[in-house]
């Protein structure tokens, strides 16, 4: 038993590290106990699981955001207080079925337990543990296992005392509306370098009052930015409107700011409230402001910079406590000097300004957002688990994402019906994403030079170790039962292999047989 790596971990909590290091060692500490090849910590947000730490698994299943409702196992381990274990044979799917890091993908049959982790009588989380041989854990000492896992719940549940005193001593009696804001709060997915100084600045500006400017292309997440600096300020429990500048029609635009009176103008049959007025005490988001006609520009100048809104028809000037949020895809300095936006309006939405990063700037993000849509996807879809084959994985870095995000979003979701109505489901009821059901263009073979249709050759392909070995793999496996009309006996036998491990494999590599 490893107590000098639990009592290292429990010192940790006096120290300010990031959540996940202090966990990934609290991971280690447990492996150290319980040899696995795969375990996760899992906190509870709203009604799913968050992967906060992990040893063994592919880096992108931080934007795995399994739902117990969907996840029998994990559901199974939810609903216990034992520890909970799973035969090598239980029909069950594993919620990391594909997801594990492994060299050997010909191994499918694997254990797994888990145990429900609760801090002060309530619900926290899981953890989960898994290997991929059968029987492996048949020799650990169930007092090793029941050690590990009281040290672990004494050391989360004092990590989180921690942390909720230390709130106390920031913010006062203010500690746990800020967690459950925080917990709102956590829904943009990434941890590459530049989302990483995104969110510090983020969380650096949000509890102020200042104007702040999301500039980005379209689809980038400009909104959910928004959302974020609303839930992480002092008006997070008051409202967020929100105003599409580009759908207004530029004769409506003042009255929908501003509001209007009765029989301001043709149609106005009754008083209403303008978006200043219904936002008072909390946060007005401006989306797309560079398209405001330059009229109205002034106007909202003047607001701003005396809080005070006067209704259409109506000589009666109004006080608001409005914070503004304004995002836009154009580059506004270049509006400025062109006249198409006062320079003086520009200054005060920019105070802040934030730049939100294009989807091919962000490198690995872009296979953690896949994950995060594949989850929801399988909901939707009724699809028990999406997962994208290495060529898919390779193809979805490579390409350019003129559509960001929102493009991404969207070939997913094409991707995963081509994929259920084109494929049959394996045994385990896992459907697989290949490249050619993404149907993206492959960036790497657009070059100038390169005119012809020809795809990329097998030796000029991207990805890791890994990735490349399973397409060499998938090549010559696809060669062989085409060989045999499909017959995996004999492509079996031609490639020296038992059939039930050629199944395996085919099965861990998306591959269809006969």
């Amino acid at each position: 038993m490893p107590f000098e790596q639990y009592l290292s971990v429990i010192e940790d909590l006096s120290r300010d590290m990031p959540v996940e290091v202090r966990y990934r060692r609290l991971l280690e500490a447990i492996k150290q106990t319980i040899p696995c090849d795969a375990i996760a910590l899992l906190k509870q947000s709203g009604r799913g699981l968050q992967p906060v730490a992990f040893l063994g698994l592919r880096d992108e299943i931080r934007g795995r955001h399994f739902d117990p409702a969907h996840h029998p196992r994990l559901d199974a381990i939810v609903n216990s207080d034992q520890l909970v274990r799973f035969p090598a044979d239980s029909p069950l799917p594993d919620p990391y079925d594909g997801l594990v890091n492994s060299d050997d993908s010909t191994v499918h049959v694997h254990d797994c337990m888990g145990v429900a982790i609760q801090v002060d009588g309530r619900p926290w989380g899981v953890i989960t543990m898994d290997a991929l041989c059968a029987g492996q854990f048949d020799a650990i000492n169930a007092n090793d296992q029941a050690m590990a896992i009281s040290l672990t719940q004494a050391v989360i549940t004092a990590a989180e005392r921690i942390n909720e005193l230390r709130r106390k001593v920031r913010h006062g009696d203010r500690a746990t509306a800020e967690m459950n804001r925080d917990s709102m709060a956590s829904s943009i997915v990434g941890s590459s370098n530049v989302m990483t100084r995104l969110f510090e600045d983020i969380r650096a500006v949000a509890p102020t009052p200042l104007s702040v400017l999301i500039e980005g292309e379209t689809g980038v997440g400009k909104e959910l930015i928004a959302q974020q600096l609303h839930l992480k300020s002092d008006r997070f429990n008051k409202p967020l409107i929100r105003l599409n500048c580009a759908a207004l029609p530029e004769s409506l635009a003042e009255a929908e700011l501003f509001g209007h009176t009765r029989g301001a103008f043709t149609g106005a049959d009754r008083a209403r409230p303008g978006r200043f007025e219904l936002a008072d005490g909390g946060t007005l988001f401006l989306d797309e402001i560079g398209e405001l006609p330059l009229a109205l520009q002034a106007t909202l100048l003047r607001v701003l910079e005396v809080g005070e809104v006067q209704r259409v028809g109506s000589d009666e000037t109004l006080k608001v406590d409005v914070r503004v949020l304004a995002a836009t895809n154009r580059d506004l300095r270049q509006e400025v000097i062109a006249g198409r936006f006062r320079e003086d309006l520009f200054h005060r939405l920019s105070v802040f300004p934030l730049h939100v990063p294009a989807l091919r700037e962000r490198g690995q993000d872009i296979l953690e957002l896949a994950e995060y849509f594949l989850e929801r996807l399988q909901t939707r879809l009724n699809i028990h688990r999406l997962l994208l084959t290495p060529d898919a994985r390779t193809a979805l870095r490579l390409y350019r994402w003129p559509g960001n995000v929102r493009e991404l979003e969207h070939v997913l979701s094409r991707a995963a019906l081509r994929a259920q109505q084109g494929q049959r489901e394996s045994d385990v009821g896992l459907v697989y994403i290949d490249r050619a059901a993404l149907a993206i263009a492959d960036t790497a073979a657009h070059t100038e030079s390169a005119s012809t249709t020809q795809p990329v050759p097998p030796h000029d392909e991207v990805g890791s170790l890994t990735e490349l070995t399973q397409a060499f793999q998938r090549r010559v496996i696809d060669k062989q039962l085409a060989q045999h009309n499909g017959n995996v006996a004999a492509a079996a036998r031609a490639l020296n292999v038992d059939r039930s491990n050629l199944l395996r494999l085919i099965k861990r590599l998306g591959g269809q047989t006969a």
